[in-house]
């Protein structure tokens, strides 16, 4: 156990130090790939079709969850029977897209009045849990910030939802909502991704010095 651990630690440090100089020294002074460069993107698109068999993998799993639950006749074996339909439908959809006109067409339909639908239901429901959060934020800790809070969300849900024989209502929707969403806002979903970036570049830099070692089932 002790050699295979040393073993993925090396492989991946190896590989990821090939992948890093990669972006540094490969490409030529003319712009083309050099020889490094061809080997990293090797890598890369190796490592792209691994990503992909892992969600196969991970989609397979699902289906052998969802059919055990159906076979046990469990509570929700209904949804996992629905779960499992739509699921093969979509994927032979998918396939036979780029050669059938019709299946191209289903597949698309199925993304614009089904899928869009849904994640549009989900992000209305978002708003909703939202603002009741804010207002028992409120009752619980009564505070500047909770303040602040609820008069934020409860001006960009009148900026941004058009009302009821009103459409959309004058100064807010043009002024007060797109400041709100292009400075404040924009500023702290940079300063998230910022903070995501440094985070994945401290992991990816501790797996290549060894400190951490996830393949291997131990840390450092």
């Amino acid at each position: 156990m002790k050699f295979k651990g040393i073993t993925s630690t090396v492989i991946a440090i190896s590989f990821g130090v090939l992948v890093l100089a990669g972006y540094i020294f490969g490409y030529n002074a003319d712009g083309s790939l050099s020889l490094l460069g061809q080997f990293q993107l090797i890598i890369l698109n190796i490592a792209v079709i691994l990503a992909g068999f892992a969600v196969l993998v991970g989609i397979f799993n699902l289906l052998l969850v969802h059919t055990k639950k159906i076979s046990q006749k469990q509570k929700g074996a209904g949804y996992s029977i629905v779960l499992i339909v739509t699921l093969v439908i979509t994927f032979l959809l998918g396939l036979l897209a780029h050669y059938v006109p019709i299946a191209a067409a289903l597949f698309n339909g199925a993304f614009q009045y089904i899928q869009l639908p849904i994640e549009t239901s989900l992000m209305a429901l978002l708003v909703v849990t939202l603002t009741y959060a804010s207002i028992r934020l409120l009752r619980r800790r009564l505070n500047v910030l909770s303040v602040i809070f609820l008069v934020t969300a409860w001006v960009i849900l009148v900026g941004t939802a058009p009302w009821p024989f009103l459409g959309d209502v004058p100064f807010f929707s043009d002024i007060v909502r797109p400041i709100i969403a292009q400075i404040p806002a924009a500023a702290g979903a940079r300063g998230i991704l910022i903070g995501v970036a440094l985070g994945t570049l401290t992991t990816g830099l501790r797996i290549l010095f060894g400190s951490d070692r996830p393949y291997g089932g131990k840390n450092g």
